[in-house]
């Protein structure tokens, strides 16, 4: 996504090449993220590139966008961010004169136990590969260390919690429905607005959504997003689930804290079984 700024306090554009924010996470969340930036940003430019940036002699930037519904592609702004992504800057290091393989991509192909080709160098972190998450590359680290130390540790996350530290947060982890169909792999869904709870209202912020992604042959927890104020913190139980191996009926029959915001994946687990005390999911 990239993103020009005007001064603080004045205008904000949002400039996106792709048909929505986010291309990456669940639609079901993003939804409302988009709800909430279309009442706090001036514009918000889908379908849409930016084709140039100059600087001007007073200190700005004029900007060239190109898009279907752009009326003025010549704008100027005080300030711009450009945000288009990352690639490992592996090349010419010396790497495959070392015996390390790279990927397409560049990035540097690792075993289970994040050795390279070279048995005894390892990689982590981005340069090893998706998803760059500094605490993914942190989790390797430790993996590698122990390795090290001569103990059998290995990388195998059924989940790494990714969040996108936006107002709403976007927060989710294990399988998207989106992964699910790509892979055709047999899955529910539920969801429970947080317009539905009382914690939501009462901190002015029910702009949110808890989803549950379950697999419907064993009741298995496959992913969990949310989007709402904290989702980030909210998410670590249902990694801690997904981890686990529990099941939507294992959610459903813990006693969650109310009113509060984590009582939301209790409440999406309800839903799925059609049992919820405070929403009924319209039928799709």
């Amino acid at each position: 996504m990239g993103t020009v700024y005007s001064a603080l306090g004045a205008q904000v554009t949002v400039v996106e090449a792709t048909g929505g924010l986010l291309p990456g996470a669940d639609r079901d969340l993003v939804v409302h993220l988009e709800k909430r930036l279309n009442q706090t940003l001036d514009e918000i430019l889908l379908n849409t590139k930016v084709e140039s940036a100059e600087p001007t002699e007073d200190g700005k930037v004029q900007v060239k966008l190109l898009g279907l519904d752009i009326s003025e592609p010549m704008r100027t702004y005080d300030k711009v961010l450009i945000t288009v992504g990352r690639r490992p800057n592996t090349h010419e290091i010396g790497l495959k004169t070392l015996g390390a393989e790279l990927d397409e991509k560049g990035f540097i192909k690792t075993d289970h136990q994040r050795r390279t080709g070279v048995p005894h160098i390892f990689a982590i972190g981005d340069v090893a590969g998706e998803p760059m998450l500094a605490h993914k590359a942190t989790y390797e680290g430790r993996i590698a260390a122990e390795v090290l130390a001569g103990k059998p540790s290995a990388f195998d996350p059924k989940a790494i919690p990714a969040v996108v530290f936006t107002d709403p947060e976007v927060a989710w982890a294990g399988l998207t429905e989106a992964d699910c169909k790509s892979q055709s792999i047999p899955h529910k869904t539920a969801t429970f607005p947080w317009a539905a709870s009382g914690r939501a209202a009462t901190v002015g912020r029910s702009d949110g959504v808890t989803k549950v992604i379950v697999d419907p042959h064993t009741n298995r927890l496959l992913g969990l997003g949310i989007c709402g104020v904290n989702a980030g913190e909210l998410l670590a139980e249902g990694v801690i689930a997904i981890e686990m191996g529990a099941t939507i009926d294992d959610i459903a029959m813990t006693i969650h804290a109310h009113p509060t915001l984590s009582e939301t994946f209790m409440e999406a687990a309800d839903v799925f079984h059609g049992t919820s005390a405070h929403y009924v999911e319209r039928k799709k």
